[in-house]
């Protein structure tokens, strides 16, 4: 079949989730249900793993079952373009460069840029501009509910589009799907399995683990992260555990900085999202409460870089969370 569209430019606000300053789809093209704090957002990974292909591993013609139904695919996709950080990662673990990328925010994680060199940037999903998908010519387009709902009637003109529901802490059945779209389910379990033997390796040289607590300084606000993050699942298949105000199933709980004493714990790893200038990390770390905190004290808060821990949101970003967490806790 052949896939065309006679569209124009599209100008949507669509704030940044998991990764960004807030998850809330108001008035922009993604899905509020399954956004933090939606009908739909903590069952993301349970829902996700029912999804997939009709047929056996790299097998094609295939029907992928998806978040919005069901998308035929004839054969392995070659021009794949890429809506969400999480299915960037995911794609380029699983041996495909997409021919084009887009973000919430326009900005890719620079530890997946070197693989991009050949990749158009298609810019920030607060603006995705589908003539310049269309002139891509992909053969299929991965994306998420969460980002770009709204308008996978106009995408699926374009070409095949399989959605997951959302990025973040659904991250291996995510992958799971962009390997059934892409053929590549073997690849996609041999990555799964590599990871839990590498997060099996750390939990078994802790003997006694300690509490974890992630702190992210973002504009205008402070969060603690909770189990339903990516870097909460790694976390907990690593066997650490969280002080009890993170040991939550959710997102995230924010705090003020009047309440730094909340982000204690035995290690507290934090960052910034964007310029560190934009959040309150500065004044924060910088002043008297936060130098009252134990792990401050005892030289176990430490920063992490934000876009591996929190924006990469897929297998290689994830692997490299484990490396930091080796180095660190040893």
């Amino acid at each position: 079949m052949r896939w065309t569209a006679a569209v124009g430019v599209l100008v949507l606000a669509l704030v940044t989730g998991c990764g960004g300053a807030s998850e809330a789809p108001s008035g922009g093209p993604g899905n509020t249900e399954v956004a933090t704090g939606g009908r739909l957002f903590s069952t993301a990974d349970e829902a996700t793993a029912a999804l997939g292909a009709d047929v056996g591993p790299g097998v094609f013609p295939r029907t992928v079952t998806h978040a919005r139904g069901t998308t035929r695919l004839e054969r392995k996709p070659e021009r794949v373009v890429v809506l969400d950080t999480g299915e960037i990662d995911a794609a380029l673990a699983l041996g495909t460069v997409p021919v084009g990328t887009a973000s919430p925010n326009g900005t890719i994680p620079s530890y997946l840029q070197p693989q991009l060199a050949d990749s158009t940037n298609i810019g920030s999903l607060d603006g995705l501009r589908l003539e310049a998908i269309a002139a891509l010519q992909p053969d299929l387009i991965l994306g998420s509910q969460l980002r770009v709902d709204d308008l996978y009637d106009e995408l699926s003109a374009i070409a095949p589009t399989v959605l997951s529901i959302r990025p973040g802490y659904p991250w291996k059945e995510n992958l799971l799907l962009a390997g059934a779209a892409l053929g590549e389910e073997t690849r996609a379990t041999e990555l799964l399995n590599d990871y839990q033997r590498r997060a099996d390796a750390i939990r078994a040289g802790l003997t006694d683990p300690p509490t974890i607590s992630l702190l992210r300084f973002m504009p205008e606000r402070i969060r603690l992260y909770g189990n339903l993050s990516m870097i909460g699942v790694v976390l907990r298949d690593v066997g650490l555990p969280r002080p009890p105000n993170q040991d939550i199933e959710e997102l995230a709980v924010e705090i003020s900085p009047e309440r730094i004493s909340e982000a204690d714990a035995d290690w507290v790893f934090y960052s910034s999202y964007g310029p560190q200038e934009n959040t309150a990390e500065g004044s924060v770390v910088g002043g008297e409460l936060w130098n009252r905190l134990p792990a401050v004290q005892r030289g176990t808060a430490l920063p992490v870089d934000d876009e591996v821990w929190f924006l990469g949101l897929g297998p290689t970003g994830a692997g490299l969370v484990l490396e930091d967490l080796q180095e660190i806790l040893g």
